[in-house]
């Protein structure tokens, strides 16, 4: 029998302290996450990082905590739930990190007799503090555990043209009304060396402004190319002219060099330069959460009308769209058609 697991990123529990700090633990351990040798991560984060940030990280989600609890989770849930009723396979959801935990989620499906699993790691992009490390340890759990399960994986579907139809939509829908300037697409950072070490020719990306314009197989997981990609591909599918749309990159952690342009550079830049009125869009994001509904719909805004912006509109993530789902729904479905 073949099954779904569904995949994202994951929460704390609650937003005290003590479930932010658990939660936090587990997420920055992961060495995908911060990529340097275990005993330096430990030190890190274990003295330094979690003695302050799941304090400050709580105060943050309490200000986008939802009654149901993480917005997160309970997006990811309704989407689960539309999923389930357009398909018939079992379908299961499932966290990297927290209480829901991948194991669960996999024995979830394994009890009701599934032998095949199509992995859907819910990012658009190839990242290995993402979607790599999703099936890194989707293939630890089944081969310890459930050796005889046969799994297949989404691959990342950031062009993927039914996604970019729906993203458009979302985004043309979201914009009535709005007169805007400038469009940005704020994707979520990662280290510069994360690029580098993606790069299956080991010679290819340069990170330079043009290495993502030449093709090359080291595309397949390059983080950067991809949204870049992304971008191209919305902007022509909603006719923006160039010039009114840009990229950047959010959520910087320590100090190393992150892909830039930084998004809070560019929202206090960005009102000198004329564009006053602003529409910002999350698209490494399926699902808001505390990056996108505390760091950009609430900060961003707050630090854009600082340096004299005018209007400011953050537009939401899919989330449990109807067209998302529809999209979803169509690719299970051709995974179960397929001929092996």
């Amino acid at each position: 029998m073949k099954g779904i697991l569904l995949n994202n990123l994951g929460s704390p529990d609650s937003t005290e302290t003590k479930d932010v700090k658990k939660y936090l633990g587990e997420f920055l351990m992961d060495e995908r996450v911060i990529d340097i040798p275990y005993w330096k991560r430990w030190l890190l984060i274990n003295g330094i990082i979690l003695k302050t940030r799941p304090k400050k990280s709580g105060a943050a989600y309490k200000k986008i905590w939802w009654k149901e609890g993480s917005p997160l989770v309970v997006i990811s849930q309704r989407f689960t739930d539309k999923v389930i009723k357009k398909v018939d396979l079992p379908v299961a959801l499932a966290m990297r990190y927290g209480s829901m935990t991948m194991e669960n989620g996999i024995k979830e499906l394994v009890d009701k007799g599934v032998t095949e699993i199509f992995l859907a790691p819910l990012y658009p992009h190839y990242a290995m503090s993402s979607y790599e490390t999703v099936v890194v340890k989707a293939e630890q759990i089944i081969a310890e555990k459930y050796p005889n399960i046969k799994l297949d994986v989404l691959p990342p579907f950031y062009n993927e043209p039914d996604y970019i139809k729906a993203m458009s939509n979302n985004i043309a829908n979201h914009l009535k009304g709005f007169d805007y300037d400038h469009i940005l697409f704020s994707y979520h950072g990662i280290p510069e060396r994360h690029i580098l070490k993606s790069d299956v020719t080991k010679n290819h990306c340069k990170i330079d402004g043009s290495c993502c314009e030449r093709n090359s197989v080291a595309h397949h997981t390059c983080y950067r190319h991809q949204c870049f990609e992304t971008t191209k591909e919305i902007a022509k599918t909603l006719s923006l002219k160039e010039g009114t749309y840009s990229n950047s990159f959010q959520s910087r952690l320590l100090k190393d060099p992150w892909l830039k342009p930084y998004t809070d550079f560019e929202l206090e830049k960005f009102p000198s330069e004329g564009k006053k009125n602003l529409a910002v869009i999350t698209p490494a994001f399926v699902a808001d959460c505390l990056e996108t509904l505390e760091e950009i719909a609430m900060e961003g805004k707050d630090e854009f009308l600082k340096f004299g912006g005018s209007n400011y509109k953050h537009i939401p993530c899919m989330n449990d769209n109807d067209d998302w789902v529809d999209v979803m729904v169509k690719w299970i479905n051709d995974w179960k058609n397929k001929k092996q």
